[in-house]
């Protein structure tokens, strides 16, 4: 479990105002958020590599390069003009790549 060094410490008078009751309480909230998954419906969802696609239909819409906007020279993505840490043209370089 980790320790949060940060909190404020509580003063002796503080500890024993808390009552075991409370202690308790407080245990059981912390573990009723553990969420039960149904296996069966896990596996279902579940896409094994190399499947046949075959038959599923992709529709994307390609835009084209805007004038405010380069190619990376090194990962090749498309970035707007804000993102040019150096370079110009073909030799355009990204902040990400630099």
């Amino acid at each position: 479990m980790a320790t949060d060094y940060d909190t404020p410490r509580k003063t002796d008078e503080e500890l024993h105002e808390e009552s075991l009751e409370e202690l308790k309480a407080r245990r059981a909230d912390a573990q009723s958020g553990q969420v039960d998954i149904d296996e069966e419906d896990a596996a279902e969802n579940l896409e094994l590599p190399g499947a046949d696609l075959s038959g599923e239909e992709l529709t994307v819409r390609v835009v084209p390069k805007q004038t405010d906007e380069f190619t990376c020279s090194r990962c090749f993505l498309v970035h707007h003009t804000s993102q040019l840490a150096r370079g110009e043209g073909a030799k355009s370089v990204c902040k990400d790549c630099e």
